[in-house]
């Protein structure tokens, strides 16, 4: 299960998660193999010193094969129990930037629910939009207006 780099383009943060806990999963099974399978070899090496002790060396030789298998199935599951961590622990570093992704905001909707939370309708705060600056340019003029008639009385 050698796997220099995780893809997770696409994938979104719950499933990333969910993920995690399969490969967890996995862990912990191969964790329980593996500690099995050390007995078995313990046992199997035993075998080995009671054949030879019993002068049964056609026996020994049949446990030390029987070890050898043992020993060579017990190293794969460390390489694969070895790359299991690495890669959890390599989604447990992407994880954070998985969901900064899926944290979007949606313009619109924010301004919706400004506007509902200030009790205005779109359309009512549209047709308030226009009318306030009609007035504001209108009032701006208006004083504008009165300036430059007071500026000439008193130039007068």
């Amino acid at each position: 299960m050698e796997n220099d780099s995780i893809k997770l383009d696409g994938m979104s943060a719950a499933a990333a998660k969910d993920y995690i806990l399969a490969l967890i999963t996995t862990l912990k099974l191969t964790e329980k193999e593996i500690h099995s399978l050390e007995g078995e070899a313990e046992k199997w090496k035993g075998r080995v010193e009671l054949a030879r002790s019993g002068g049964k060396n056609d026996l020994a030789l049949e446990a030390e094969r029987e070890a050898g298998r043992v020993v060579e199935k017990l190293a794969g599951l460390r390489g694969e129990e070895k790359s299991l961590k690495n890669q959890i622990e390599e989604i447990r570093r992407k994880l954070p930037g998985l969901a900064a992704r899926e944290r979007s905001i949606d313009a619109d909707l924010l301004e919706q629910e400004l506007l509902i939370a200030l009790g205005q309708t779109e359309e009512e705060s549209g047709t308030d939009r226009a009318f306030k600056k009609l007035e504001k340019e209108s009032n701006a003029d208006s004083a504008l207006q009165a300036l430059k008639e007071k500026l000439k009385e008193n130039a007068d």
